[in-house]
This record gives C-alpha cells, structure tokens and sequence, in this order.
C-alpha cells in the first residue's frame, strides 16, 4: 500500500496484543532507519498504552542490535512534577525502555522538572530552544524543531492528544513550538506541551488507544471534526497517520478505513 496521509485505522484484538504489535512496527522502523546511517527523531506519549508500548519493546530481542547512538527521544507533553514523581512520562518511558538502551544521556530530551531551577514558562522556553538546536539545517516549511519520525501519541477520551485539551487556547497555538499549560481539565494542573505545528510536521503521527471509553473520540477524530473540540481529529503525520486501536475502542471505525496491510 502506498504511504498516504489519510488517517487509516489498524485493529488489534485487546490491549496486550496492541501493545505488541506497535512495539513491532516501532523496533522495525527505528531498525531500518539506523541501518540507512539516519539520526533519527522519536516522540513519546505518556499514559497506559504509551508506558505498555515501550515495554512491549524493551522485550524485542532485536534492541541489543540496535545502534541507539543515532536516535533521540522527545516527550510530546510532560507533567510540570518533581523529576521522581509517577505522573512524569520521562520516569515512565525511562522505566519501560529508555533505560535499558546503550545511548547517550544527552539523547533523552527531558522537559525541566517541577523541583528544578525553572518555572512553568521557562520550562517551556528552555525546551523550545532545545528542540531548536535539532531542527534540520534546511528547514524548509519546518519551523525550529526536529522533524519526528515517529510522534506517538495517546488519545484521551475528551479527544485530547499531549496536553492539547478540547476548546482550549494551546490547541490553536501556532506560532510557537511549546506551551505551558495550566488548570488543566486533567490532573495534575500544570504541563509543558508541544504544539499542533510540532506534531503535525512528524513523517509518521501514531496515535495508539484501547478502551470501549475511546470509541466517542476515535469516531469524532474519523469523522473529521473540528481540531478545537476534538483535537486528535488535528493531528496527522506528513507521510502516515495511524490509529492503533484494539476492538473495544473500534466501534465506530467506517470499515473503509481499516488497514489490513499496515
């Protein structure tokens, strides 16, 4: 099948079965890549389905044959926490598979802690500059970021991705790369979020959800409804944008746009 940007939907069975089967495709492609002599540029999402993902593929035995020299890991959003608290996605991603990889600690691109020298605005400066220094000598259309192979991202039941909530002002940024967020509708209050400009650049946007209470949201992202009310119906990858879904959260994916083939 030729790559396209449509939003195609892959079903797996449960929750188990998901998780295994993204790991796959992300090993797979994060291997290719690194045999091409390429540096690639992976984002994380937080949540159940991000953490299981990650540790379905520290259990591929094809991770010790990886070169991760050449590979960077970035956090769609993160929670504005101490650095050792649970709600962190860094903690979460360095639990499941992060740490368990032979690559540089400058690799991992960690949003600045809520116990460290920075507020919540400078958390979010600093890690725009940081992106800055990634972003590819000729840009093009890009602004100043790197272009993400794989922008993983959880999709919440109010249709929420990162930390981009429904009818709220950070969805309709897009004139900056991150955002602080605060009050936000999920705890804890305050979080640090790419934007959509960010997370739309990516060649490959990989949106990955379980659960019968993401059916609603699934539906609405398919159906094409507006980004500010359903954001994860804004995010698309500039060469793929895959829904990674199992059956409870497939109600009501049009057949049509069920991929077999992915």
């Amino acid at each position: 099948m030729a790559e396209t940007t449509e939003k195609r939907v892959v079903i797996s069975a449960d929750k188990v079965e998901l998780a295994e089967s993204v790991a796959k495709r992300f090993v797979s492609r994060v291997a290719t890549q690194v045999a091409n002599n390429k540096i690639v540029h992976i984002c994380l999402t937080g949540g159940s389905m991000g953490g299981a993902v990650l540790a379905a593929a520290a259990k591929d035995p094809r991770i010790t044959d990886i070169e991760w020299g050449g590979v960077h890991f970035w956090f769609g959003d993160e929670r504005f926490v101490p650095r050792d608290s649970d709600d962190r996605n860094e903690k979460q991603a360095r639990e499941a598979l992060l740490d368990q990889l032979v690559l540089p600690d400058e690799n991992i691109h960690a949003v600045a802690a809520s116990d460290g020298s920075l507020d919540l605005d400078a958390a979010a400066t600093a890690y725009a500059a940081e992106l800055a220094q990634y972003a590819p000598a000729d840009r093009g259309e890009n602004g100043p970021w790197p272009e993400f192979d794989i922008c993983f991202l959880g999709v919440g039941p109010d249709g929420h991705i990162a930390s981009l909530f429904p009818d709220r002002p950070e969805i309709q940024v897009t004139d900056r790369a991150v955002v602080p967020v605060r009050d936000s509708p999920k705890p804890p209050p305050d979080r640090v979020t790419l934007t959509r400009p960010v997370i739309n650049t990516s060649k490959r946007v990989w949106m990955v959800l379980a659960g019968a209470d993401k059916a609603s949201a699934l539906g609405l992202a398919l159906a094409g409804a507006s980004y500010v009310s359903v954001p994860a119906a804004g995010a698309k990858g500039r060469r793929r944008t895959v829904l990674f879904v199992d059956e409870a959260a497939a109600d009501q994916v049009p057949p049509q746009l069920i991929d077999q083939e992915y």
